[in-house]
């Protein structure tokens, strides 16, 4: 699976942005999918995620109530909708898709997308 991470910019504090994860592969569909970020000089961390139906959704403390996760498997592609941005968002974004198949975990990340909050 090829994970294509698009929308990042550059916003003022309190804007908004809207994060896309794109798979080609129709399987995409039957994958978990989250969202990760690693900030400048910091360790890569936990954003949100996403079951494969989109019924169960999960947040990272420091996101819960401003991030939205969201998918639409007809067009293969998650959303990670970011409003009231903080200077604190301010990293690259990871999505990453996994699943356990036949006791075999797969797993997969995208190529990030820079997201710079300015105070």
């Amino acid at each position: 699976v090829q994970l294509q991470a698009s929308g990042g910019g550059l916003v003022q504090a309190g804007g908004s942005l809207r994060l896309s994860c794109a798979a080609t592969e129709r399987t995409f569909a039957t994958y978990r999918v989250g969202w990760f970020r690693q900030a400048p000089g910091k360790e890569r961390e936990f954003v949100a995620a996403i079951s494969w139906s989109g019924v169960v959704t999960h947040y990272a403390d420091y996101v819960k109530g401003r991030f939205t996760i969201s998918r639409d498997n007809a067009r293969n592609t998650v959303y990670l909708q970011m409003n009231s941005l903080k200077p604190e968002d301010t990293a690259v974004y990871y999505c990453h898709a996994d699943q356990v198949f036949q006791f075999r975990t797969y797993d997969y990340w995208g190529q990030g997308t820079l997201v710079t909050v300015s105070s």
